[in-house]
């Protein structure tokens, strides 16, 4: 009889894959030789140098004493801060670039450094990656690297994904001179850095870029946008920043078909930067192909709302395929919730702020959405009377009362803690399994009655029962 000890190796590895804490995999490794031998390349494929309380962390020093490691490691993070504990290990960049040189297999790195001086600190570990057959690389500094770092990173090929972010100083790096190389491999992309880079420059770049499917831009230009994203027919993800408006030529190639937009920005008006809901609307022209939309906004004089021509818009276009609306704390109506949940069908997670009575009323909002996951609602709790949903929209929400009596929500116009009660009671009537509204949140999941930890109502002879937990750190 077969037995978890025993299983094939061919077997036991995508089993042991699923656990992503090193303890657990450690803990697993004592287990049998098996196991051992099945957790060790799970243990080293990915090694991070790390500074915890002024203590160095780095695994060169066992990649030295055992050098046969080295073949399982497939990513690696390195960062400038072990430069600091040179006068306690004056040999640490040598041991380092030792042990980097063990580690032929390395597909991924990343390189972090918060230093003054990223170009001496980086060059030694660059020349090692540049032997490497590398696939993936992020650079983040919080000063520009180097022109020595540069002219060797412009000679870099096959790359397929690749982050740049140096926060201060030197000029913004665009891919100048390394666009061509990376021609017939990069697919994604993340520029931290782009302000004062003139349009038709980021232009030029892009348009040496045609395989990239996933673009994060900072500090473009706005009005330049979509002329950016029109010389990428195949991207479908775009994270970028609305700045302000400006003028810049309208692109006449098609736009590409997004599957995920995310913008950031910021205003000192509740409505928002003036032209931001007609520029999102333009980076969208085409029916049915947006899965994925979030708005990181900001306002000094409290919350941006949303205008409702915008939502109509996005639901006209893209109520079928939308699966992710998330717009933190900028504000819906109750009705505006209620309708998008009736014309999003796809929609599983729902992020936004709104202004309620009491919990029942967002219940009804949200009854249509039959295939709400997670529910995240930033509440500005208010009197009974003050908000009702608007007669259009009734149709969409069948009579129903989650709770029989909502007085102990409301007093005197204020709400109390939304509860595990009511959570419990939004879960068993939909799918929904995690929650946070207000400052509360809470996740459920079935569970066999041996295996609950916590269950807070009687539910007979069932075997299976909804286990709700909310949020330790509330």
């Amino acid at each position: 009889m077969s037995t978890i000890t025993n299983l094939p190796f061919d077997l036991l590895q995508p089993i042991l894959i699923h656990l992503h804490d090193r303890r657990h995999l450690s803990t697993v490794a004592l287990v049998s030789r098996a196991f051992n031998h099945a957790v060790t390349p799970l243990l080293y494929r990915r090694l991070d140098s790390q500074v915890k309380r002024n203590t160095l962390h780095h695994p060169s020093a066992t990649l030295l004493k055992r050098p046969e490691l080295a073949q399982y490691v497939w990513h690696v993070t390195e960062t400038g801060t072990v430069q600091r504990f040179r006068q306690v290990i004056p040999h640490i960049t040598e041991d380092i670039v030792a042990a980097l040189r063990l580690c032929t297999n390395i597909t991924s790195a990343t390189w972090v450094d918060d230093t003054l001086t990223p170009e001496a600190n980086f060059l030694p570990i660059l020349d090692v990656l540049m032997t490497l057959p590398l696939r993936e690389l992020t650079i983040r500094t919080q000063y520009d690297p180097g022109e020595r770092v540069w002219s060797r990173l412009n000679t870099i090929q096959g790359i397929r994904r690749l982050s740049v972010w140096s926060l201060e100083w030197g000029p913004p790096r665009v891919l100048q001179g390394w666009a061509d190389l990376l021609s017939s491999s990069l697919t994604y992309l993340e520029l931290g850095r782009c302000a004062g880079v003139p349009a038709t420059i980021l232009i030029s770049v892009f348009m040496k870029l045609p395989l990239l499917q996933e673009l994060c831009l900072k500090g473009a230009p706005s009005a330049a946008i979509p002329a950016i994203i029109a010389c990428l027919p195949n991207l479908i993800a775009l994270d970028t920043e609305y700045l302000d408006s400006g003028n810049y030529r309208t692109p006449l190639t098609p736009l590409p078909r997004l599957q995920r937009l995310t913008i950031q920005t910021g205003s000192v008006d509740i409505d928002g930067p003036q032209k931001l809901w007609t520029w999102m609307r333009i980076l969208l022209p085409h029916q049915q192909t947006l899965k994925s939309f979030t708005l990181n906004a900001f306002a000094v004089h409290g919350q941006i709302t949303i205008p409702r021509p915008f939502i109509v818009n996005l639901t006209g276009r893209h109520g079928k395929s939308l699966q992710d609306f998330a717009v933190g704390v900028a504000q819906l109506t109750l009705e505006t919730v209620s309708y998008m949940c009736s014309t999003c069908p796809q929609l599983t997670t729902f992020e936004c702020s709104v202004a309620s009575p009491d919990v029942d009323s967002i219940a009804k909002a949200i009854e249509a959405g039959h295939n709400l996951r997670t529910l995240s609602l930033h509440v500005s709790w208010i009197p009974h009377g003050s908000v009702d949903l608007l007669p259009q929209f009734e149709k969409y929400s069948e009579p129903r009362t989650m709770y029989a009596n909502s007085s102990h929500v409301i007093s005197e116009g204020k709400a109390g803690r939304f509860t595990e009660e009511q959570a419990r009671a939004l879960m068993l009537q939909t799918r929904l399994r995690s929650i946070g509204i207000g400052d509360q949140s809470y996740t459920g999941r079935w569970v066999r009655r041996g295996c609950s930890a916590k269950v807070t109502q009687d539910v007979g002879k069932e075997d299976v029962v909804l286990e709700v937990v909310g949020d330790p750190f509330v």
